[in-house]
């Protein structure tokens, strides 16, 4: 058994956080995740409301199950309601990501929660290390959904030189390899979206599955123009990593105009609604080429952490 600060800190069987993508990761996800050993997180988007935090923290929970609720920094201050609701759902960790988590972290620790934050640049570590959270997350603009600019391993190595609390490492990590590499690192853990996005107990839909499952990893587009289509306040430092279709090719590198069309505006919002994904985003990382097929999400936390486990023994031998 592979035995980390994050193993320890949380009792856990895998150095495996699922990451809290907002519409996907629901509390099925979250389970099946800690089922399999890991970290199952919840993700909170900025018009979730209070009773979505209750529902979804109530399945894992109901099982007795380690959990985690993910939270946009960004939106918090116009919907502190969400914050209230996920102290409620008592989860042994919350990410509070994509801005200053500062005003968070004491009441979080006062309720005897840990509290992670994703980081992407220098600054971000050294920010949220004043801030008081007790892991960092390294995110590679190697991610699915919003991430920033820099690459996970150059990002990690440097994260991992300023920190000194336990570091995961979130970003292309899709196999047991990829695991162990970042295990080896330095990394306490790992932080996977895009291996999950073809479980089953996810939010989104079979077709959303189906389209991951097809596509490869020179798919993806790093691109605002979803949310400017929408109207939506993500900061632009983060712009989110989706798979390519038609609407990301007219309009990626022409968001001056997007936010003044508001029929394109339309057809994104229309989109999401129908589930048209020539139009609507489907977040995912560059190793989406690597997920080929359906599966639990236990499964695939067990089966990475097998595999890690391998490699880590092969790793090993080199130095014999």
């Amino acid at each position: 058994m592979i035995r980390t600060p994050l193993t320890r800190r949380f009792d856990l069987a895998a150095p495996v956080v699922g990451a809290p993508m907002a519409g996907v990761a629901g509390g099925a996800l979250a389970r099946a995740v800690s089922l399999g050993g890991g970290l199952g997180m919840i993700g909170v988007g900025n018009a979730a409301t209070t009773d979505f935090v209750a529902e979804q923290a109530a399945i894992p929970a109901d099982d007795g199950l380690p959990f985690g609720i993910g939270l946009m920094a960004w939106a918090l201050a116009e919907r502190p309601e969400l914050l209230d609701a996920t102290i409620a759902a008592r989860p042994a960790l919350v990410s509070v990501s994509f801005g200053d988590p500062a005003p968070v972290v004491g009441p979080l620790h006062d309720a005897g929660i840990a509290v992670a934050a994703q980081v992407n640049t220098a600054d971000d570590v050294r920010r949220a290390q004043a801030a008081g959270v007790d892991l960092l997350v390294a995110q590679g603009t190697e991610a699915g959904g919003h991430t920033g600019h820099r690459a996970t391993l150059p990002l990690l190595q440097e994260v991992l030189a300023l920190a000194d609390r336990p570091v995961l490492a979130a970003g292309g990590i899709a196999t047991g390899a990829g695991m162990a590499a970042a295990l080896v690192a330095g990394a306490a853990g790992v932080w996977i979206g895009t291996p999950l996005l073809a479980c089953p107990e996810g939010l989104n839909s079979p077709a959303a599955r189906a389209r991951v499952c097809a596509a490869s990893g020179e798919d993806t587009v790093l691109t605002r123009a979803f949310d400017v289509a929408q109207g939506l306040a993500w900061p632009e430092r983060w712009p989110g990593r989706a798979v390519a279709n038609d609407f990301s090719r007219e309009w990626h590198g022409r968001e001056a105009e997007l936010a003044r069309d508001p029929d394109a505006a339309r057809r994104v919002v229309e989109a999401r609604r129908t589930g048209d994904l020539s139009a609507a985003p489907l977040y995912a990382g560059e190793s989406v080429g690597l997920v080929t097929g359906e599966r639990s999400a236990t499964d695939v936390v067990r089966e990475l952490t097998a595999d890690a486990e391998r490699a880590l023994r092969t790793a090993a031998d080199l130095l014999a």
